[in-house]
Order: structure tokens, then sequence, then C-alpha cells
């Protein structure tokens, strides 16, 4: 599964217990007629993927949901579900031009010679 959107926020690598569990968590809004602000937490080495990103960048992260059950103190069972992300890469937004056609040298065009005066503005409109 894959989340794409805009970065809205990239927050600190923080590490866990004595056995130095890493977590960084990024906020990706996608781009849609509702849009969601969706959280996506890398985990150990993982976290180092998200070094070359910033806000306002766009972006596709492939991700897995995660699902867990924890008993309280109580007894009570809770289920907590998460999304984590595995890989992210850069997408170009449109206006970068990435969808625009190439545009021809100016050279690849032949002057027109036999242009004279009176016929400069001959248009209907």
């Amino acid at each position: 599964m894959e989340v794409q959107g805009r970065i809205k926020m990239i927050g600190e690598t923080q590490t866990f217990g004595s056995n130095g569990f890493r977590k960084r968590e990024i906020v990706v809004t996608t781009e849609e007629q509702y849009p969601q602000h969706i959280m996506v937490e890398f985990v150990q080495d993982k976290t180092d993927l998200l070094n070359n990103y910033k806000e306002g960048q766009q972006v596709k992260i492939n991700i897995n949901l995660r699902g867990r059950e924890w008993v309280n103190p109580q007894g009570e069972t809770k289920y907590f579900n998460s999304i984590q992300g595995w890989r992210i890469e850069a997408l170009q937004s449109e206006a970068s031009g990435e969808n625009m056609p190439p545009v021809p040298p100016a050279d690849a065009f032949e002057p027109a010679g036999d242009l004279k005066e009176e016929d400069h503005d001959d248009l209907p409109f």
C-alpha cells in the first residue's frame, strides 16, 4: 500500500528503552476532495530515510498497516493500529513542468521573410 501527498511535518527521531528502539513520525496531507493528514511512522534504521526530505515536498510513501493487542492493568484488552513506512520517494509536482510538452528551441523556427507593413494586423479579432 502507499500514501501520496505533501509533507506537512517531519518529527525528530525518538529513542525508547534500553535496547535503543528508534521511531520517527511524518505527517503527509493527501491532495483530494477531502484532504487527510496521515501520520506515518518509520522505525529503527528506516528513520534515516527521512533525512533528505522537507516540509512542503510531494512524496509517495510505501506503507504497511500494523495492529497490536494490549491488556491494561485492569485486564481489559485494547487494540491499536499504526501505519509504518518502509520506503519514501519524492514526486514531481505538475507545476514543475513534468507533464508539460517539450518546447522546441527558438532557432528551430524559420523567420518569416515576406511580411509587409500593411499585413501586420489582419487578424479578425
